[in-house]
């Protein structure tokens, strides 16, 4: 009998586990729909205007109507969360238009690769010649409107830590060319030129082909360094340099910055990738 139990226990971990393999995940942002009782997407300061409140077991919506029961105690959970959650819902800034992920290059993909370069320079205080992120890293986008602190932590879910890689060009070389069996990722301080048939057909960093025995500094992430999407970014690396920071926090200091500077978050697609 024990026995038994055992290998039912057994069988049901590995229904459980090729499951979860086989099950793929997404993040996406939809619209909220409060036509029904008129709720709207509350801020961190008005919670009771945009979701109503709940007294004594009833719920009274923004538009009036009153409710008992389930929706009463739905209600009332999604209200009680709203305090914990304020601090996501610090604005970072305004966006004019979308910044949208795209291959073989968005908005999004530029905007995000330069951020990751300029928060490498600065927590290692060394130039940083390229930049590289996986196009699966990035999970949501920046819609036109206001950007709050849910919006990048939702964008950038994984804790991944920026690294600086010195490599050798040849090994660059080996990184791009992942990319014609993987797909075009994020990539920056770089233009490619790739064929309709995804063959690279040439590298040019700073304006100049890319030269194999040429040493280049690379800003990524830890999940590149060794087989995350099928790149391994430091073997054969020169230097390693763990900064400690998170991409996520990188790039939403970055951000802050743009949003000191300029007064908007916003952002421009400069030819990087291109396919013949």
């Amino acid at each position: 009998m024990e026995m038994a139990k055992t290998k039912l226990i057994s069988l049901f971990l590995i229904f459980l586990c090729c499951g979860a393999a086989a099950q793929e995940f997404k993040w996406e942002t939809v619209p909220m729909d409060g036509h029904r009782v008129g709720a709207t997407i509350p801020s961190a300061d008005n919670v009771e205007q945009a979701l109503g409140t709940v007294k004594r077991g009833v719920y009274t919506a923004p538009n009036g109507k009153k409710y008992r029961g389930t929706v009463a105690r739905t209600a009332s959970a999604l209200i009680a969360a709203q305090s914990p959650m304020a601090f996501v819902k610090e604005k970072i800034g305004y966006a004019p238009e979308d910044i949208l992920r795209k291959r073989p290059e968005g908005k999004l993909n530029d905007m995000l690769v330069d951020m990751l370069m300029t928060a490498c320079e600065e927590a290692t205080g060394q130039k940083v010649d390229v930049g590289l992120l996986n196009y699966g890293g990035v999970r949501t986008e920046i819609h036109k409107g206001n950007v709050i602190l849910d919006n990048i932590m939702s964008m950038l879910p994984f804790d991944n830590y920026i690294y600086l890689v010195r490599l050798k060009g040849s090994d660059l070389k080996n990184i791009y060319e992942t990319m014609t069996r993987y797909g075009i990722q994020l990539v920056g301080g770089v233009k490619l030129v790739f064929t309709k048939e995804n063959e690279l057909v040439s590298i040019e960093i700073g304006g100049k082909a890319l030269e194999e025995d040429k040493e280049y500094t690379l800003a990524t992430v830890d999940f590149l360094l060794d087989g995350g999407d099928h790149f391994q970014a430091a073997k054969n690396a020169l230097e390693l340099v763990g900064t400690g920071v998170l991409l996520r926090d990188g790039v939403l200091a970055q951000l802050r910055k743009m949003v000191e500077e300029k007064g908007v978050i916003e952002y421009r697609t400069d030819g990087r990738i291109a396919v013949l």
